[in-house]
This record gives structure tokens, sequence and C-alpha cells, in this order.
């Protein structure tokens, strides 16, 4: 999709990528008593710029390479070739001075510590990166204000939901006051209050703060509601870079209003409206697609003037089979 992309934040980048591979030398066994070794290439030869403040989506099925570039960003990994800087900065070389400038969020993995109270997390942390007194207190009065956290304080972590402790890992994240926050699946698996407060918090840092973000999931409302930027990923390859209404564009994607009726009918017909089609008839249950970047309230107002209903509900696009249509035209192409 190279027509799609767009690079931004080419004046005043704070993350830089040019040309940025990995790759990992895989041994497997052949036969009995034989091993071979073959390489798989998780990055290949991505390159972005992110300016101070963005707040950027970064999507891509499982092993697309997302995980592995946050990991290059923060110098946990060191590339196999090409060039990355965060704040002017070699995060391989130099991890222990970026450490200071960076905050991570890995979903399925925590910071803190599993068997005692979240406090004492934070005021290792504290410790850690040398957070002056009142900045710390200052920092952390309003995570546990705005995260929802003053009666887990003294819980130990391994007692804390996944909610609960993903909100503790992202004020972690967050006490010595990071230029750039990378997150890595922050909503996966939470309930929709947890979702709710996370993308709250997230959008006001944002907007108060300046800080940069870059968010690798699976959840589409998580960028929907959080970004004006996109990028695809899949084979380790940038696909698109760009607006959120353009990867819908570019991957054909489509909403589906599912629809009771109060009887069984006919598939519903709206007359100039080629772009809204029945995919489904389930007794008094209907299932009309139409594009993603469309809003759903006047469909939704049409349908119900015309038809007697007892319920809708609006289905999101599957983000994984958006990629996988922009993935197969561009093999094609």
């Amino acid at each position: 999709m190279g027509s799609g992309r767009v690079m931004h934040g080419e004046a005043g980048a704070f993350i830089e990528l040019d040309g940025l591979e990995k790759v990992f030398d895989v041994r497997r066994r052949v036969g009995r008593f034989r091993r071979e070794t073959r390489q798989v290439r998780a990055v290949d030869g991505i390159s972005f710029r992110v300016a101070r403040g963005e707040m950027v989506g970064y999507i891509g099925p499982n092993g697309a390479g997302k995980s592995t570039t946050i990991k290059m960003l923060t110098g946990i990994l060191t590339p196999s070739g090409g060039r990355v800087r965060v704040a002017g900065i070699d995060p391989s070389r130099e991890r222990t001075r970026l450490a200071s400038r960076i905050g991570v969020v890995f979903g399925q993995r925590t910071t803190l510590w599993w068997d005692l109270p979240l406090i004492d997390s934070y005021r290792l942390a504290h410790r850690m990166y040398r957070v002056p007194d009142a900045r710390f207190r200052e920092n952390l009065d309003r995570c546990v204000e705005l995260l929802g956290l003053g009666d887990l304080l003294h819980v130990a972590v391994r007692q804390l939901s996944l909610g609960q402790r993903m909100r503790g890992d992202i004020a972690a994240a967050l006490l010595h006051d990071p230029d750039v926050l990378y997150l890595d699946e922050p909503t996966i698996g939470l309930d929709v209050i947890s979702k709710t407060r996370v993308r709250e918090f997230l959008r006001d840092l944002n907007r108060d703060r300046g800080t940069t973000v870059l968010l690798t999931t699976h959840d589409l409302q998580d960028i929907e509601q959080l970004c004006r930027r996109v990028m695809v990923i899949d084979h380790g390859r940038l696909l698109y870079d760009g607006g959120l209404a353009g990867l819908h564009e570019a991957g054909g994607s489509e909403r589906v209003l599912v629809v009771d009726l109060e009887h069984e009918a006919p598939p519903i017909e709206l007359a100039d409206e080629p772009s809204v089609r029945v995919t489904r008839v389930e007794g008094t249950r209907q299932y009309l697609a139409f594009p993603a970047d469309r809003s759903a309230a006047p469909l939704v107002a049409r349908v119900a003037a015309a038809y007697p209903l007892v319920d809708l509900s609006v289905r999101e696009p599957d983000i994984e089979s958006v990629i996988a249509k922009m993935y197969g035209e561009r093999a094609d192409a």
C-alpha cells in the first residue's frame, strides 16, 4: 500500500527509524540427530518518524513485528541493521541514559513486585530513577487519582485483578515523567470500565503533558479513540502510515449493524444505499455491512424509521482481516 503511506513528523522527530531490521537465528531439529539454523526476519527495513507529542497507533497481527520494534526502541534488543534514535539517543548503546526518558508497559508482563504492596513498587521506582521527592509525590498523587488506585496502594500486586494491575503498571511507567510512553497491548483482557478509564487517562496525559505515545494493540477502538495516526505492520514491513479513515479505505473494512426485528422479514433494503448490504439473516436478526469510515447514526435512523425493532448493536471491523486484505492486495500487486 505504498500509495497510502504518508511520512509524518519529519521536522523535529522524537523517534526516528531508518531501514530498521531485526533477524533472529532459529534452530530446529531435522531428523533424529541433526539440527539446522534458519533466519527469521522479524523486522524488515522499517522507516518512520514520530514527532514529539504525537500519539500513534502501531498495529498488526500476531507475529507482525510490533513487540520486536518496541524492544529495539527501548534498547532491550539490538538491531541487526538500520538506524534507530529516540531523543537523539541510540537505545541499544545508551540504554541507561535513555531509561529516564522513556516509560514502557507490556500488557502481558508486569514491572511490579508480585508479592509486595503496590506502593512498594512505586517507592522503588522513586529511588531507581532518582525522582525528586516533591515531583514523585505530585506524579504519584495524579496517577492514583486519575487511574483510581487509591484503595489499591497497600494491596499485594498478586491480589490485583488484571485491570487493576494494568492501571498500576501504567502509573509505574509514568512516575519519572518520561518523554515517551510505549504501550504494548495495554487494554488486553480488560473489562469495559477498565478500558474506558485507561483510555481517558492516556488521552489526558497526551493532551496535558505532551507525552509522546506509541501504542500497539489489537483493539481497534483503542486506536479510534486515542490516535489520529496509525501505522500498520505485517511480516516485519510497514504497509500503511496515515489516518484511520485512510486505513479503512485502504483495507476496504466494514462495520456491521446487527438488527433484531420484532418479526421475521425479507432482507432489509435501503434505497440509494448501495454501500449497505445484508450479509446474513438469522430469523428476526439481520446483519448489515457498511463502510467502516461511515458513521452508524444515519443508518440506524433509517432502519429504525422503516422497521419495528427490538434491539440494535454495531460490531467493529476485525483489524486482523483488514490487515490481511491489505497484505494480500500488496502481494498481488
